[in-house]
C-alpha cells in the first residue's frame, strides 16, 4: 500500500527566510481560516524563535497574537508547532532553565502542539532539557538535528545523534536542513538508519531551497520514510525559502506517494493575503534578492533563515565601508564585490572556529566575524581584531560542546585576553532567575500576566519587553517604516533638485582656542547658517578642558549602549580608565560587540546617548 505523506506550511518561517518583520496579529487572524480552507496541512509553524521577539519589535504583544493566531488551527484539528533553540529558548542567547521550563507550560496553554528544539550546536546536553521540559508541559518533543555539509557532519554522525536524541526521550526527529546545503543521497541515508531502527518514530524534514538541492532532497527522503515534509506558499516560497506546496504536492504524487488534495480557490486567497501584508508594510523589509535561490550558497553553507538579515546587513556595512575608502581616496567596491569577500571569509573560517552548524544562533556569529574580519582587513587592520562576546561564548565551550576543533591561533588569542575554554554543562553557567525577575516586575507594576505569559515574556525578551511596555518600541518601528515609505517615494519620484557632491564632508569639527576645546556643528547646505561655537558649546554641554583630548571611535555602526545588562556600571565622566577597559557596546547584526579604549586617561566627555543609533569612526568618548 502507498504510504501517506503530511504537510506542515511553514507560515514563521516563510517571513523569517524573506525579511526582518512579522505579519501584525488582525493580519494573522485574518489569513488562518484560508489557511485552514485548503485542507491540506496537518501541521502549521505557528511561532517560536524571532516571531515572538519580533512582535514586540513593532508595538504588539506576542502572547495575544499566539493566543488568536493559534485559535483556528486548534479548532481545526491542525497541529500547531513552534521553534526554539534550547539552551537560547526564542531568543539569540541563554536562558535560565527556570525560564526555559516556563515556556513550554506558555505555548501549550497558548495552543502551540510540538516545540521543534534544535541546538545550534547539536549538543545533546542543551537538547535534553527541551526534551524534558517539552513532555513535562503537554507538548510532543521534536528533536531537531541541525544539518550542515563538512568533513565531521557526516552520515554516521546524525545517525548516532538521532539515535541518542531519541534515548533520551524525543517523540519525533526534524531533518532541519536550515541552509539547504544537505545532499539528497546524504539526507536519505541518515533517514533511511532513523527508521531501520525507529520504524515508528515520525520523521519530519525541512530544508530550504537557496542552493537548489530541497526538491531532489526531499524525495530521497521521502522514499527512506519520512512522514512529514515542510513546504511554503507563494509568495513567500523559493528564494531564501522553502519550495512550494504545489510542487511537492505534484512530484510525490507522481511518484505514487497518498498526499491530501488542496482547494486552489482557497490557496490562491491565501496567496492573495500574503501578497497584501507584503503590500501593506512587510515587503519593505524584504530584500528582493532573497527571493531569488543562489547556487553560490552552497560554498559558505549559510542559512535561509539569517538570508533577510544578511542583505540589510551588506547593505549597511557596504555603505559605510565605501564611506572609509572614499575618506581614504579608495576606489569603492559593489555589494557583490563585498557578498563574495564575505563568503570566501566564512569558508576560511568555519574550519578554524570548530565547524559549528550554521544556524541561528551561530551562523549569525560566523557570519558577523567574517564580515568585521572583511570590513577590517579592508582597511588594513588584522583578522580577529574584533570578536564579540557572543561569539567568544561558542568558542569557548560556554554554549556547548564544538563538532570540531578550535585552530590554535584562536586558542593563542583567548590565552592572550585571559580568557579560559569550559567543557562544563552548559546549562550551569545560567541560574535559575524566575523570582528575581518575579520581584522587578512587582516593583514595576507589572502583572505576571494570564498563565504567567507576561512573566515568561518579560524573562525571555527583557529590553524588548520594556520598550514594547514604554511604547518606544512601537514609536520607532513607526518611525522606521515611515522613513522607508518616504525613501521610496524619493525613489519613484522624478529628480527635482540637482545632483549633490558626495564627497565626504564633516559635520562636526573640534576647534581648540587658546586652550579651550569647543565642539563646532559645521554646515555644507547654503540656506543653512552654522551656529555660533559658543551656542553648540552650550547645547551639547561639552565641558571645558584643556590639553590633548584622546577619542574613542565607533568601530561599527550600530546602537551604542553604555552596558550590556544591569550587572554593568556605566561609565561616567570624571572616570579613570586604562587601555583595554571596556567602555560600552555597539549592538549591529544581532549581537554587542565591546568597545575598548585605546588610551589611558579621564573621560571628560561622553558624546552619545544609551540607545543610539552610532555611525562607524563616530567619536564616543573623550579622554583625557
Amino acid at each position: 500500500m502507498a504510504k501517506e505523506i503530511k504537510f506542515c506550511l511553514l507560515f514563521r518561517d516563510m517571513w523569517q527566510s524573506s525579511g526582518k518583520y512579522v505579519p501584525r496579529v488582525d493580519q494573522l487572524t485574518k489569513v488562518a481560516p484560508a489557511i485552514v480552507e485548503m485542507g491540506c496541512f496537518a501541521r502549521v509553524e505557528t511561532n517560536g524563535g524571532g516571531f515572538e521577539q519580533i512582535n514586540l519589535l513593532f508595538g504588539e504583544n506576542p502572547n495575544k497574537a499566539n493566543r488568536e493566531w493559534t485559535q483556528a488551527f486548534n479548532d481545526a484539528g491542525i497541529q500547531t508547532q513552534m521553534l526554539e533553540r534550547a539552551l537560547n529558548g526564542i531568543r539569540m542567547n541563554p536562558v535560565p532553565a527556570d525560564v526555559r521550563k516556563l515556556m513550554y507550560k506558555v505555548k501549550k496553554l497558548q495552543g502551540t502542539d510540538i516545540a521543534r528544539s534544535f541546538c545550534g550546536l547539536n549538543d545533546p546536553r542543551n537538547l535534553e532539557n527541551s526534551i524534558k521540559f517539552a513532555k513535562e508541559g503537554g507538548m510532543i518533543s521534536q528533536a531537531a538535528m541541525s544539518v550542515t555539509y563538512s568533513k565531521v557532519h557526516t552520515v554516521e554522525y546524525f545517525s548516532n545523534l538521532a539515535e541518542e536524541l531519541i534515548s533520551k526521550g524525543a517523540d519525533e526527529i526534524c531533518i532541519k536542513d536550515m541552509a539547504g546545503v544537505g545532499r539528497p543521497v546524504f539526507l536519505g541515508k541518515i533517514v533511511k538508519n532513523i527508521k531501520d531502527k525507529h520504524p515508528d518514530i515520525i520523521v519530519q524534514y525541512h530544508g530550504h531551497s537557496g542552493p537548489g538541492f530541497s526538491v531532489a532532497s526531499t524525495l530521497e527522503v521521502v522514499k527512506a520514510g519520512a512522514d512529514i515534509i515542510d513546504v511554503a506558499m507563494e509568495p513567500l516560497s523559493w528564494g531564501t525559502g522553502h519550495a512550494d506546496i504545489l510542487t511537492i504536492h505534484e512530484m510525490l504524487r507522481d511518484a505514487g506517494y497518498i498526499v491530501p488534495e488542496i482547494n486552489m480557490n482557497a490557496y490562491m486567497k491565501v496567496r492573495s493575503l500574503i501578497q497584501e501584508m507584503v503590500d501593506d508594510f512587510l515587503g519593505y523589509y524584504i530584500n528582493p534578492r532573497n527571493r531569488f535561490m543562489n547556487s553560490l550558497l552552497i560554498g559558505p553553507g549559510l542559512p535561509g533563515g539569517m538570508m533577510g538579515s544578511l542583505m540589510a546587513d551588506l547593505e549597511n556595512n557596504l555603505k559605510s565601508l565605501n564611506k572609509w575608502f572614499a575618506k581614504n581616496n579608495k576606489p569603492e567596491i559593489s555589494q557583490d564585490e563585498l557578498l563574495i569577500k564575505l563568503f570566501n571569509e566564512v569558508a576560511y573560517i568555519w574550519p578554524k572556529l570548530g565547524y559549528p552548524p550554521l544556524v541561528t544562533p551561530f551562523s549569525q556569529y560566523v557570519k558577523n566575524l567574517a564580515l568585521m574580519n572583511v570590513m577590517q582587513m579592508e582597511k588594513g587592520k588584522e583578522r580577529w581584531s574584533m570578536i564579540d562576546d557572543n561569539t567568544w561564548d561558542m568558542l569557548l565551550g560556554k554554549s556547548g560542546k564544538l563538532p570540531g576543533t578550535v585552530a590554535d591561533e584562536i586558542k593563542e588569542l583567548a590565552k592572550a585576553q585571559g580568557r579560559e575554554f569550559f567543557d562544563g554543562v552548559p546549562q550551569s553557567l545560567y541560574p535559575d532567575a524566575l523570582e528575581d525577575i518575579k520581584k522587578e516586575m512587582k516593583e514595576k507594576g507589572w502583572e505576571f500576566g494570564q498563565d504567567d505569559e507576561e512573566l515568561f515574556e518579560y524573562a525571555m525578551h527583557k529590553p524588548q519587553y520594556e520598550a514594547y511596555k514604554s511604547g518606544k518600541a512601537k514609536k520607532d518601528f513607526e518611525a522606521d517604516l515611515a522613513k522607508k515609505k518616504a525613501e521610496k517615494e524619493k525613489v519613484v519620484a522624478p529628480a527635482t533638485s540637482p545632483v549633490t557632491d558626495v564627497t565626504y564632508q564633516p559635520k562636526t569639527m573640534n576647534i581648540d582656542v587658546n586652550g579651550e576645546n569647543f565642539v563646532v556643528s559645521v554646515s555644507y547646505d547654503a540656506n543653512e547658517v552654522a551656529k555660533p561655537a559658543t551656542e553648540t558649546k552650550e547645547a551639547t554641554s561639552a565641558p571645558t578642558v584643556s590639553g590633548n583630548l584622546k577619542e574613542v571611535l565607533a568601530p561599527i555602526e550600530g546602537k551604542f549602549f553604555l552596558t550590556k545588562d544591569n550587572s554593568e556600571t556605566p561609565v561616567k565622566i570624571g572616570d579613570q580608565i586604562k587601555k583595554g577597559n571596556i567602555v560600552g557596546y555597539i549592538e549591529a547584526m544581532k549581537v554587542y560587540n565591546a568597545i575598548a579604549s585605546g588610551h589611558d586617561g579621564k573621560i571628560v566627555e561622553i558624546l552619545v546617548e544609551n540607545d543610539k543609533d552610532v555611525e562607524e569612526d563616530e567619536v564616543l568618548i573623550k579622554v583625557q
